[in-house]
C-alpha cells in the first residue's frame, strides 16, 4: 500500500479546511477517505462514505447555520492524530440560537486521524442538545 507523507502543517490545514467548509456549508466530503469513520453523539458511528454522508445530512436537518470560533481553537498534534477543541455558535432549524458561554451548547472537541491527505477518522465530541431542551433530567440545572 502506497502512503503519502504529510507534514503536521498539512494535517492541520486539512482539518481547518474541513471546519471552514462546514461553516460556509460548502462541499467537504472529498476531504474524507471513502472508508473514513465519523462519530457524532446520539447518532453513532458512520463507517464509509454513504454512512457519513447520511450522518451529515441528518445533522443538516437540525442545524440551520453554525460557526466555529477559529480565533479560539486549541490544537494538539502527534503523528497522524490531531485534536481540536473549540467553541461554536449557530441557529437550529427551529430558530433557537446557541453560543458557547451564553448557552449550554457550543463547546466541542474533534479528534482526527489524517493520512494520505485524507481524513481517515473524525470523532466529534459535544452535547448535541443545541436547544437546551434536555436539561430537566440533570439535578445540577436549576433555573
Amino acid at each position: 500500500m502506497d502512503t503519502k507523507v504529510m507534514t503536521d502543517e498539512q494535517r492541520r490545514a486539512l482539518a481547518l479546511e474541513y471546519l471552514r467548509r462546514l461553516d460556509s456549508r460548502s462541499s467537504f466530503f472529498e476531504l474524507f477517505d471513502d472508508q473514513a469513520q465519523v462519530y457524532f453523539p446520539k447518532w453513532g458511528l458512520a463507517t464509509g462514505r454513504s454512512e457519513y454522508e447520511r450522518l451529515f445530512s441528518d445533522l443538516g436537518k437540525m442545524i440551520a447555520e453554525f460557526r466555529h470560533d477559529h480565533a479560539y481553537l486549541n490544537i494538539i498534534q502527534q503523528g497522524d492524530l490531531l485534536v481540536i477543541e473549540g467553541t461554536s455558535s449557530g441557529v437550529t432549524t427551529n430558530g433557537v440560537c446557541w453560543s458557547a458561554g451564553q448557552t449550554l451548547a457550543g463547546r466541542w472537541c474533534d479528534v482526527f486521524e489524517i493520512r494520505d491527505f485524507k481524513i481517515q477518522r473524525c470523532f466529534i465530541y459535544l452535547d448535541p442538545d443545541y436547544e437546551d431542551a434536555d436539561t430537566s433530567r440533570y439535578p445540577w440545572r436549576t433555573e
